[in-house]
Parts: structure tokens; sequence; C-alpha cells
């Protein structure tokens, strides 16, 4: 029986670009410009205040400019298009949050000329050996522009999770979806939010440290009964089925359709279709 052989391609010479020998790298460096590589997916690479460019082969036939030659590595005579579109844009991951957006109009290079073309962009932090953001990594991939996009109107989210490895990857998935979310770790943290803050919708986990999500959906709905009620819960509905306001649950481990589904049915209810 004939096995597939690996396909290892040859490393680039780092040591003669802006970067210097990738021995000198910090780990988190080191490890998304192998995932970079290694992706088919089109994927930009911003590193250090001087904003070296690293790239793989995807983001190159994907922008199409003749000049891009894989892996890149030097700085920039002028932005790409997926950082100088629009100047706040990447405010929110310099602070090291991650953000996406969709259907943003970029320039690429098609028959001989430059035309728009609708791009989903997903930014993420990369930290460096100090803890603060070091770079910043896009993602792109084919998008609608947002005149022909689903009319679908984003949500304003509010995530509370204690397990700060299920409320980022929510949080990830719910920015991927185009909704706007903030997240705390507990329901006492998510007071003071539901009170200076507006939201459409408070996804809690129904088990929680101290204030449970149910608990923390009662107070919640008294001081704003507009507020949809989602549960994300280990038991299903049987913490939530007999409760004496509205909410809707979802069973740990959802996927991201039942999550969309449900998210659509409250986007509906809110907005009166």
């Amino acid at each position: 029986m004939n096995h597939p052989s690996a396909v290892l391609p040859p490393a680039p010479d780092w040591s003669q670009t802006a970067l210097g020998p990738a021995a000198d790298w910090p780990p988190s460096l080191r490890l998304t410009i192998d995932i970079l590589l290694n992706s088919p997916q089109a994927m930009l690479l911003m590193w250090g205040p001087q904003q070296i460019m690293v790239y793989n082969d995807a983001y190159a036939t994907l922008i199409g400019l003749p000049s891009l030659r894989a892996p890149g590595g030097k700085v920039p005579s002028m932005q790409p298009a997926a950082w100088s579109w629009n100047s706040a844009a990447l405010a929110p991951v310099r602070e090291g949050r991650s953000v996406s957006y969709r259907g943003c109009e970029l320039p690429v290079w098609r028959d001989g000329h430059m035309a728009p073309q609708p791009l989903d962009l997903y930014y993420t932090p990369v930290p460096g050996d100090d803890g603060g953001v070091a770079g910043i990594l896009c993602t792109l991939a084919a998008g609608r522009s947002a005149a022909t996009a689903d009319s679908d109107i984003p949500l304003r989210l509010l995530v509370v999770e204690d397990n700060s490895d299920a409320r980022y990857l929510v949080c990830e998935t719910l920015r991927a979806l185009g909704h706007e979310v903030e997240a705390v770790g507990s329901g006492e943290e998510a007071l003071p939010q539901l009170a200076q803050h507006s939201f459409d919708v408070l996804f809690t986990d129904v088990s929680l440290p101290g204030m449970s999500g149910v608990d923390l959906a009662r107070q919640a709905v008294r001081q704003k009964p507009e507020l949809a009620l989602l549960f994300a819960s280990g038991y299903g509905e049987e913490l939530t089925r007999h409760l004496e306001f509205p909410s809707q649950s979802l069973q740990k481990p959802y996927d991201i359709e039942q999550l969309q589904a449900v998210l659509e049915q409250i986007g509906a209810r809110l907005h009166g279709r």
C-alpha cells in the first residue's frame, strides 16, 4: 500500500529579510509564520513597529499584484489594502482583541487593472516576548459586498462565560458571524456592563461561579425587558424550561449552525421581520 509522502517546501532564507534569522525570533512569530505558510487560506502578517509584511502564496494569488512573491518579509513601501481600508479598523486588535469585518471592498489586480472585490477580513493579535501585541495576522476570504450580503442586522451581544478558552472561542465565532461582542467571566461582572451599555442579547452560561446565569438573566430582564436571553447549558433546557420570562437555550456542545440559527430567530424577532 502506498502512503502519501509529506511535501516540504524549501525554507526561506529569513536572514536576508527585515525579520532576521529565524533562530532569533520569538516563539509566537515562529508559530504564526509556520501556520501562515502551511495554510491554503490567504493570510497576511504585519510584524513589529516597522510593520514587516509576510504573506503566503494564497494571499499573493488573491491580491493579484505581479510584484508579490511569497513569503515577503519586507517593510512595504505602501500599506496593503487590508491595513489601509479603514484607519480605525485595527485599533481593537492593537489592544489585544480579535475582530472581523465582512464584505469589505478591497482593490485587487485582475485582467491588467485594479478592481474592487468584496472580502471578509479576520484580524488576530500576535503577542511578542513582552506580552504586548507585536504583530497582527489578517486572514482573508472571498465575501459578498454589503449591498448584496444577507439582510441580517448584526446583533450586539454580552457573553458571560467563566471558562476563558470557551469564552474566547464563542466570541471569535460570533464576530466571524458578523456580530458585535463584549465578554465577561461572571454574573457579577455582567451587571455593570448591562447597566452601562446597550445590548440586544445576553448570552450566558447557566452554571457560573457565584451568581448563576439564570439569576443574572432574571435581574437583567427586570432592568431591560426588551433584552433577548440565550442560555448555554450542559443540561439542555432542564434548568431553563419553566422560567417566568422568555428565553432560548443551546445545549453544550453546540455547533456554529445551531448558534447562527437561534441568533437569526432572535434578530428577526427584535427587528420585526
